[in-house]
């Protein structure tokens, strides 16, 4: 609460009368869990304000080096709050502001046997495939990373099976190439490339995917999963790092908050997933 109030207080001093005249849109970089509930937001927010915004969504780590890199970008938001607090670090960034939250799941096809309550089982049985993003460039795959350290605490030699049988298909460097430009994680299932996902229980759509089915994982293997959102500090014009802040301080309010769970998503001030 403390770095959102920062953040008010440092658009209180920086902000200027907005023009609702055709503006270069706002350049905001976010994790690709956020496809569909940020651009929600910035939807609406364009209809209140008349500001455009354009959102470049990937895996996080990568957006990262590429704001280190100086591409010109006006707000971050991170599947975790260790990048943006790396930009701060480098006076990049403002402190990073927990923007939503996520939980856990493993992503399965219908027919799949795994419960809430097997889950760890039915991971652990032999021939089993598992796939995950890619640790480091992606923070879903250090969530899984995280998880599969969490699970060796609760089954002796459960850390080192599940890290053997892990795939790293997605969040890299390189995109899978799938035909049609699909879903990647439902490609890889319905290959039998893979027999579970470690990923979010959210969405890029507000309509469930009925071909996969989400279990999330135990309260007793759950990792925490925070959204860090920043605005990036760079040269550029007050009136436009006063739409930054103004952005960044929208997608806090109730309103835009509201539209996170239809995603999957929990709100900041919501207790409970």
């Amino acid at each position: 609460m403390r770095r959102l109030v920062a953040i008010v207080l440092a658009a209180s001093v920086t902000a200027a009368p907005a023009s609702r005249s055709a503006e270069a849109p706002l350049v905001v970089y976010a994790a690709g869990s956020l496809t569909g509930a940020l651009a929600d937001i910035a939807r609406h927010y364009t209809e209140d304000t008349g500001q455009p915004v354009r959102i470049v969504n990937g895996p996080a780590g990568l957006l990262r080096e590429r704001i280190e890199k100086g591409e010109p970008v006006d707000v971050y938001v991170s599947a975790n709050m260790a990048h943006p607090e790396r930009l701060a670090d480098e006076g990049k960034a403002t402190r990073p502001v927990v923007f939503a939250r996520n939980a856990l799941c493993v992503q399965v096809l219908p027919s799949s046997r795994i419960t809430r309550a097997n889950l760890l089982d039915q991971l652990l049985a032999p021939g089993v495939r598992i796939g995950t993003s890619t640790p480091g460039a992606d923070p879903g795959g250090d969530y899984a990373w995280a998880f599969f350290a969490k699970a060796g605490t609760v089954r002796p030699g459960a850390r080192t099976a599940l890290e053997a049988r892990a795939r790293k298909l997605v969040g890299g460097p390189v995109a899978p190439v799938i035909p049609g430009n699909g879903n990647a994680v439902r490609y890889f299932l319905e290959h039998h490339e893979v027999d579970a996902f470690i990923g979010y229980c959210s969405s890029h759509d507000a309509t469930p995917d009925p071909s996969l089915r989400k279990v999330e994982v135990p309260a007793d293997l759950a990792v925490p999963v925070d959204y860090g959102m920043s605005v990036i500090l760079r040269d550029a014009d007050p009136a436009r790092l006063a739409r930054a802040y103004g952005f960044a301080l929208y997608a806090m309010t109730p309103e835009a908050q509201s539209r996170l769970p239809a995603y999957g998503f929990r709100a900041v001030g919501a207790t409970s997933h």
